[in-house]
């Protein structure tokens, strides 16, 4: 190797190191990565009707009570890869389950990425519990739709923002 190839090649290792030192994330942004699809991926999304007895204006059924909990459905949020939406069952006040109806599933690549997102933002959810959640990086617009359908369903169950 050359004096002048190793300089160049010292060089450029110590400018990416810059570069990475100087990187800065959003705030409340994860640092998490939802891995790409693979082979015999399986939807997490149903695609089934809504159910019986839903509210017409938007869609949602009226919230179920069973010993102490209420399960409330959120809004559908149509994001760019498909539609996002969440079941929440609350008691005494808390957060105590976040289960997903529908996430993105039209191309495998969505069906990957909403298989490794899904638990990710149940658990934010659960953890913070509030539709305040951080961002699984590589699933953005799947972590915003979430927020905003877990935001529509904490609504309607009567819990603070």
């Amino acid at each position: 190797m050359t004096k002048t190839r190793l300089v160049s090649l010292i060089i450029a290792t110590l400018g990416a190191l810059g570069l990475l030192a100087s990187f800065h994330t959003t705030a409340g942004t994860s640092t998490r990565t939802a891995p790409s699809a693979t082979k015999g991926t399986t939807p997490t999304a149903t695609t089934a009707p809504p159910p019986q007895g839903t509210t017409p204006s938007t869609g949602a059924p009226p919230p179920t009570t069973n010993a102490g909990n209420q399960t409330v459905e959120g809004d559908t949020i149509s994001t760019k890869y498909g539609d996002v939406q969440v079941r929440v069952t609350v008691s005494g006040g808390r957060l105590v389950d976040v289960q997903a109806v529908q996430l993105p599933s039209d191309r495998a690549r969505s069906q990957g990425i909403s298989s490794d997102a899904g638990p990710l933002l149940r658990n934010e959810a659960l953890r913070a519990q509030s539709a305040r959640i951080n961002t699984v990086s590589g699933a953005t617009s799947t972590s915003d739709g979430y927020a905003q359908s877990l935001q529509s369903a904490l609504d309607r169950a009567g819990l603070p923002a």
